[in-house]
């Protein structure tokens, strides 16, 4: 049955009505709450997605201890992110069809377990190979908990409340950029790399204890099948909405992925200076989380990814453009980070609008392409880095970019066809009922 579209404000976030009573995979009980009561359990998912993007990033801030201590070069240990990546990238879309019908805060205290089971073996690795396995079983602990947070994110409030909530998950991810990730690297000269993964691992276990007293049980959708996946895709919009994640992605990536090497070469950064770049474009990507939701209110869901893409095109022309000089990298690392992190929060609700009753598969892709973007675009980064320097590489992410504009563009399109005219109301401009 089809499900009739309903606004949030005007012009509307595609987000459309999800009774409790008859939509696949709800929670009769959870969805009733009000985003102030339901507010515990989405920190506890914050903190989870935390535990996770710190996890996945870590390593790079702890390079060089891991190198010296298992005796790997640079190269080697930046392979540790495309692993988590990789695994992440290609378990995503299969934890749903693998834990079938298992109520989903299981599903989430599941990913928790092996994340932190993940944590303690490479803090206790005594080799690089064993590193690397340990990498693997944390990124198929991400892999379940990180779609299935989302999807619970979006199924304990109301309607109207979702673009928020999906915010407050996700905003764990852009504070483990501020916080995570440079902490990690300062730990790691404090007191080793190992005691560093071992703590990560600590907060991985407290999200999971707080997961399991604030998060209301939710129901599973119908288990997924090949099938299903491939009707997903064929849903109006879908295939070309995740694309947009991929590509979005591989466009940051391609600077991101090498950043701390690109602003040492490209504005003569100390170390020290590294990091405060890296700082402000944490502080700023909170903010840019933090406005995601009113945006989308405000301008719609298709609108506001529209505004992070030309905001990031913006930011990389201006790199590319820029003196050499530490303000100017400062000032555009920050502008990147806010328009970058509009993105997450809109683009899950208008995967979550295009098939509410199969959210699960489509947050799986959304997260499975998310990471293949990671990993594609610190491939080539670290590819053309040593090749062109780096001067060129905001051009090269400009290409991966313009190609998210255009891929945008189509789901779009794809979904304003595909929403049938209504009888008593209005439409605006992306196909919602007024």
């Amino acid at each position: 049955m089809r499900t009739t579209r309903a606004p949030l404000a005007r012009p509307a976030l595609p987000v459309p009505a999800l009774p409790a009573a008859t939509a696949p995979g709800a929670a009769p009980g959870p969805a009733g709450r009000s985003h102030r009561t339901a507010r515990p359990a989405l920190a506890a998912l914050s903190l989870g997605y935390f535990t996770l993007g710190t996890a996945s990033l870590a390593v790079v801030g702890l390079g060089g201890p891991i190198g010296r201590d298992l005796h790997t070069a640079p190269g080697g240990v930046g392979v540790l992110v495309a692993v988590f990546a990789l695994t992440f990238a290609l378990a995503a879309p299969l934890a749903p069809a693998v834990l079938g019908r298992l109520d989903r805060r299981r599903a989430l205290l599941l990913g928790l377990a092996l994340m932190a089971a993940g944590g303690v073996l490479g803090a206790l690795a005594p080799s690089y190979a064993v590193l690397v396995g340990a990498r693997v079983l944390a990124g198929l602990g991400g892999a379940v908990f990180g779609p299935a947070s989302s999807a619970v994110g979006s199924l304990i409030v109301p309607e109207e409340h979702r673009p928020r909530a999906l915010a407050t998950v996700f905003a764990g991810m852009t504070v483990a950029a501020v916080l995570g990730v440079p902490l990690s690297a300062y730990l790691g000269g404090a007191v080793g790399w190992r005691w560093t993964l071992a703590g990560i691992a600590a907060a991985t276990l407290l999200a999971l204890v707080l997961v399991a007293a604030l998060v209301p049980a939710v129901p599973a959708g119908e288990p997924p099948t090949a099938a299903a996946y491939r009707r997903v895709l064929a849903t109006p919009g879908a295939a070309a909405t995740v694309l947009t994640t991929l590509l979005y992605m591989a466009a940051q990536f391609t600077v991101y992925g090498v950043a701390g090497g690109y602003v040492a070469a490209r504005f003569g950064a100390s170390p020290s200076a590294v990091t405060l770049v890296l700082f402000a474009f944490g502080l700023c990507g909170v903010a840019g989380n933090a406005c995601g939701a009113r945006l989308s209110a405000r301008l719609g869901g298709a609108r506001t990814v529209t505004l992070t893409q030309a905001g990031l095109a913006a930011a990389f022309l201006g790199l590319l453009a820029a003196p050499r000089a530490l303000p100017a990298a400062v000032l555009l690392f920050a502008l990147w980070a806010f328009f970058s992190q509009l993105y997450q929060a809109p683009q899950q609700a208008r995967l979550i609008a295009l098939a509410p009753g199969q959210r699960g598969l489509l947050l799986a892709l959304n997260a499975s392409m998310l990471y293949v973007g990671i990993s594609l675009g610190s491939l080539l980064a670290g590819t053309f880095l040593p090749v062109l320097g780096a001067g060129p590489l905001p051009a090269l992410g400009l290409l991966p970019l313009a190609l998210a504009g255009l891929a945008h563009r189509a789901s779009v399109r794809r979904t304003v066809r595909s929403t049938p005219a209504p009888s008593t109301a209005g439409t605006d401009r992306e196909g919602v009922t007024r």
